[in-house]
């Protein structure tokens, strides 16, 4: 964890400074504790991950991106409507309950920020004697340095490669430079993993890369970059997941560019381009994604029940 500082915290590109462990709120306005909005199990988009059981997601507080369109806005823009778990005791319980009812793999949600909190967890958990596969569900935002320090605790790296253009990074989540930054930390996350996509006998994943990337309306040019830098850069074998599922929430709702969902002709263009590259491995969804996985932060329970 030599890589990973929160005294003067270079966790994510940001790299802002901050003394967290004095308190103080880096860019990403969380200190030096956990900070958790929901542990829950969560049924993804990817069939392979966690099977028919679903994946023990924990979800952290805020995050190190400004999206203007995301879904899990209450929580990661916003300070959470409901009580955090802020206790790595009451985490790590939490999560063990989960695995004890059958579940064996636990997905960290946005952790660019709670890289730090989160290698606590595993390491309280593995104390405890479980062993579960760990997905690093990241928004591709991270530190080459910090993706290398992850190498023996991270199993599966599920990135969102958002964006192939910079200005519309800027622009839709005041992220300078993504492009750059995300393709490196992804070229890392190949080096470690490869393009094999490695399945237990019930066709679980147990490590691999998956890289996802979400399709926004007006936005197929961006989308046709991605799915090159991909191809081109990385490898057109790793297993990729088209994502269809775009609505418009948070700030989309005002930006006359994004504020819809995507059209048929849309995605099955860049689908079209996905196979013309050779991106032939993964998944793609069904336009009515749109109307699932919309979770509800706000209500007690499950936000992800009846999605």
């Amino acid at each position: 964890m030599s890589a990973i500082n929160i005294r003067n915290c270079n966790i994510c590109p940001r790299k802002c400074g901050a003394d967290r462990t004095s308190g103080k709120l880096g860019f990403c306005k969380t200190d030096g504790k956990p900070h958790i909005a929901e542990i829950c199990v969560h049924k993804g988009e990817e069939p392979v991950l966690g099977g028919p059981n679903g994946v023990v997601n924990v979800f952290f507080s805020s995050c190190n991106l400004r999206c203007a369109f995301c879904q899990n806005f209450r929580i990661s823009q916003m300070p959470p409507e409901k009580q955090e778990i802020s206790s790595y005791e009451k985490a790590v319980t939490r999560i063990a309950e989960f695995l004890c009812q059958g579940i064996n793999t636990v997905g960290f949600v946005s952790p660019s920020h709670q890289v730090f909190q989160m290698i606590t967890i595993i390491d309280l958990l593995r104390k405890r004697g479980y062993n579960p596969t760990i997905i690093y569900n990241t928004n591709a935002y991270d530190n080459v340095e910090t993706i290398r320090a992850l190498e023996g605790y991270v199993d599966i790296y599920l990135p969102d490669y958002k964006y192939a253009i910079n200005s519309k990074a800027v622009e839709y989540s005041d992220a300078p430079g993504y492009r750059e930054v995300a393709m490196a930390a992804i070229a890392e996350m190949f080096h470690q993993k490869g393009s094999k996509l490695q399945l237990n006998d019930d066709g679980i994943a147990e490590s691999g890369l998956i890289i996802r990337h979400l399709v926004l309306p007006n936005n197929v040019e961006n989308s046709i970059k991605a799915l090159e830098d991909i191809a081109f850069d990385i490898s057109p074998r790793v297993h990729l997941s088209l994502m269809a599922q775009y609505f418009p929430e948070y700030k989309a709702l005002n930006m006359a560019d994004i504020n819809r969902t995507i059209t048929e002709t849309e995605y099955q263009t860049v689908c079209d381009k996905a196979m013309e590259l050779g991106l032939d491995r993964g998944w793609q969804q069904q336009l009515s994604s749109n109307e699932n996985y919309r979770p509800d932060f706000q209500k007690d329970g499950n936000p992800f029940e009846n999605n």
